[in-house]
Parts: structure tokens; C-alpha cells; sequence
């Protein structure tokens, strides 16, 4: 049993001939066998037919005035809307180039002229079967790429859910354990400069009172060099409380990055979230062997506060970030490379990250480097999950990709990478202030 046997739909079939009688013979044939026919006396009416109604199959006469059938299936083949249609060609044409020069232009079969009625229709059949089965294909195919795609972004998230998770963990362990010490350290320091100032204090009224301290008080004076230690502590003291606010920072800072107890979206700060994710990475911004330390521009405006997941969208900045540094990192070292053989100074590396509002209910934010750029090859997949252009062993080929998933699919918004005009590239994010619900 034939597959066409099993669908009540058999198929649209375009005629193209110059004698109608052949029209007609080949019309009444196919439609007594419950297709549906179209005809066509010219190339040019075959092609137009075509674009209005794409035919299963076209039966196509190679000898016709001003366009003969090669040529009309050769414009068939080159249209993308066409040219999987099946065309078979009937000729009285009998000779082998004939028929090799049909299969050339990218005609299925080739039947002659005076064709058998049985013939037609069993070859007919062939080519509607095979077509029918392709679309089948085609459309598993779809269905096949859908469920990878649906399997990588589920694997994407999974591993997205892991790191948030073990970052929350690491936040609340360095919570506790750095936060408890360095507040008794903070909220003694004032009464540890309170205590010096007192033995300062007492140390001159000694003195003055005693201008003529034994000779042991004044080798002790002498060996310690009394008067640069009570000078220096003021600077020790203020060192102190500098590298005690730093820690504190840098630990409000990680809890800000992540917000491990903010599962839910919130009204927050973007510019907030920016400048935690700065601070996490000033190690990376600092002057190294290899370049100068990165020059940060801030060109922030006025923005609302966002309702958004806080610790995911700020893991999208610390991943564009990071990519920016990267970037950097690898220019500076074919930067100094050339400034070398040229005998010319590098150039000073640098991030700048903008962000404005486009309108009452989006805003935008914008982190573009210097660095060497992007190629359109490797932009074109940028967001792809598990693509990387990091050796083996640096880069998961996952930080755009989750990126790309919390942005859009999270947030309602769009990220976007651009070349820049002179050199580098930008990452743009526009998510809605108010997310819908």
C-alpha cells in the first residue's frame, strides 16, 4: 500500500505545457485520480503559479517558447521558497543528453513523450511519497533541534542553579566568619587610639614635668626613636581603620554581588549591583606585569530602581566584566609585543560601563572595552552554550549563555554584543524596569 493511499490529501500538481491538449490529457488524468491540477502555458505563468501556491509536484514540457522548461526549473532550484519542489520533466525529447542536462538543472525524473497514463501516475506517486516523507523529516528534525535546545538550556540552568547555590553557601560562610571578627576589630579601634592618645598624653605631661630624664629613660628614648613612633601612630591608626573598612566593604560587597536571600524579584539599585561587582573584581583591574591597571570610565545616569532578580542580574555583569578583562589581558600582550618592536608606549586600557534610561518603563546598560574586539564568526555564536575560545581548561563556554538566559528569558530584555568603530567591542543589556507579570 502506497503512502499517499493513507492521506486524503493527495496533491497539488502544476502542468507546465505550450499545447493545451496536452494540458488537457494530463489535467483530466491526474484529476480523475483525485488530485488537484493546476496548468501553465508558459514559464513565465509557471513560476508566478508557483509563488502564489507552492505545487507538491511540477510536470514540466522542456520545449516552450521564450523559456524553455530547463530554464524554469534552474529559477526554481536558485529560490528558496522553491526549490525543493519536485519536477519532473515530459518531453518528446528521446536523447541521453537531453535527459542528463534535466537532471543537471535538478529535475527528479524524466518521462517521454508519448508518455504512459500508469506510467505518470505511479511516478507521480513516487515523487509526492518521497516529498511527503522529507517534510516528515524536516519537521522531526525540528522537533529533534527543539528538544536539544530545551536539553542544553536545562543543563545551562541546572548549572546556573548550582553556582548560585554554592555561592549563597560561601557568602553566609564568609558572613560568619569574617563578619564577627572584623566588627570586634572595627568596634575596638576607637578605644585602642582612645588608649595611646591617654600614654601619648601622659608620656609628653612626664615630659614636661621631668625635662631631665635619667640617663637609662634616655637611651630608651634614643634606641625607639620616641618621637617618630608617637608621630607614626596616628598613621598606623588611621591605617588600621582604612584596611578594617576595606574588609568590611569587600564583605558587604559579596553580599550585595549575591543576595543570597532575595530568591524572589525586587525593586533594587542597579548601580549598586554595578559597583559590588567592581569591587569583587579589583584584583583583576590592578596594574600587572603585562599592562597598566584598567582604567574604569562611569557614565551613569539617572536610573529607577529595576524590579529584577538582583544576585542573577549581577552575576551577568561580573560575566561581562570579567570577558572585558579578558579581553584586555589578551590585547595588552599583542599590544606590548608590537609597542616593542615599534618602540611605541601601549595604550591605556579601559572599561566603561554606561547606563541610561530609554524610555518610563527600560533601561540600558553598556560595559565596552578597548581591547582587541570580536570577530562576526565568533559573535555569531557568542551566546551558544558550551562555546568557548578560551585554551582548554579556561573558559566552560558557559558564562554568555547563562548570560543570554537570565537577561531574556528571565528578565523580558535583550543582550547584545557590537563591534565598536575604533577597536574593542560592547555588551548592551535593556531589561524593563517593572518586569509583566
Amino acid at each position: 500500500m502506497s503512502l499517499n493511499k493513507n492521506r486524503k490529501y493527495k496533491g497539488n500538481i502544476l502542468i507546465v505545457d505550450d499545447t493545451p491538449d496536452n494540458l488537457r490529457l494530463l489535467s483530466a488524468m491526474l484529476t480523475a485520480q483525485g488530485y488537484e491540477v493546476r496548468k501553465a502555458l508558459s514559464g513565465k505563468m509557471a513560476l508566478t503559479a508557483c509563488q502564489m501556491l507552492l505545487p507538491d509536484v511540477v510536470l514540466l514540457d522542456i520545449n516552450m517558447p521564450q523559456m524553455n522548461g530547463y530554464e524554469v526549473c534552474r529559477q526554481l532550484k536558485n529560490d528558496d521558497k522553491t526549490c525543493d519542489v519536485p519536477v519532473i520533466f515530459i518531453s518528446a525529447l528521446d536523447d541521453v543528453l537531453d535527459k542528463v542536462k534535466a537532471f543537471d538543472v535538478g529535475g527528479v525524473d524524466y518521462i517521454t513523450k508519448p508518455f504512459n497514463g500508469t506510467e505518470v501516475l505511479l511516478r507521480i506517486e513516487n515523487q509526492i511519497n518521497l516529498r511527503w516523507l522529507q517534510i516528515k523529516l524536516q519537521e522531526k528534525n525540528v522537533l529533534l533541534q527543539q528538544a536539544l535546545d530545551d536539553l542544553k538550556a536545562a543543563q545551562v540552568q541546572q548549572i546556573q542553579n548550582e553556582k548560585m547555590v554554592a555561592l549563597g553557601q560561601m557568602v553566609a560562610g564568609i558572613a560568619h566568619e569574617v563578619n564577627n571578627p572584623i566588627s570586634f576589630i572595627y568596634g575596638n579601634l576607637d578605644y585602642a587610639r582612645q588608649y595611646v592618645q591617654n600614654l601619648v598624653n601622659l608620656i609628653q605631661a612626664y615630659q614636661t614635668e621631668y625635662p631631665r630624664p635619667t640617663s637609662k629613660i634616655q637611651k630608651i628614648i634614643q634606641d625607639i626613636d620616641l618621637n617618630f613612633v608617637i608621630n607614626d601612630l596616628q598613621n598606623l591608626m588611621g591605617a588600621m581603620y582604612r584596611g578594617v573598612d576595606r574588609i568590611r566593604s569587600m564583605v558587604l560587597a559579596l553580599q550585595n554581588f549575591s543576595r543570597h536571600d532575595e530568591a524572589q524579584m525586587k525593586q533594587v539599585d542597579i548601580h549598586q549591583g554595578i559597583e559590588s561587582t567592581l569591587v569583587m573584581l579589583q584584583h583583576r583591574l590592578k596594574e600587572t606585569e603585562k599592562r597598566p591597571a584598567i582604567h574604569i570610565v562611569r557614565e551613569y545616569g539617572s536610573l529607577p530602581l529595576a524590579t529584577c532578580y538582583a544576585s542573577e542580574l549581577n552575576q551577568v555583569f561580573m560575566h561581562l566584566l570579567n570577558n572585558a578583562i579578558d579581553a584586555l589581558d589578551e590585547q595588552k600582550q599583542i599590544a606590548n609585543k608590537s609597542a616593542s618592536q615599534a618602540k611605541m608606549p601601549p595604550s591605556q586600557p579601559q572599561i566603561r560601563i554606561s547606563t541610561q534610561s530609554l524610555n518610563t518603563d527600560r533601561i540600558r546598560i553598556s560595559i565596552a572595552d578597548n581591547g582587541a574586539g570580536i570577530d562576526e564568526e565568533v559573535r555569531s555564536r557568542l551566546f551558544d552554550p558550551f562555546f568557548t575560545t578560551k585554551p582548554v581548561g579556561e573558559g566552560s563556554g558557559l558564562g554568555l549563555s547563562i548570560s543570554y538566559q537570565i537577561v531574556v528569558q528571565k528578565h523580558k530584555g535583550m543582550l547584545d554584543c557590537t563591534p565598536l568603530t575604533e577597536r574593542g567591542a560592547e555588551f548592551a543589556i535593556e531589561i524593563p524596569v517593572n518586569q509583566p507579570n
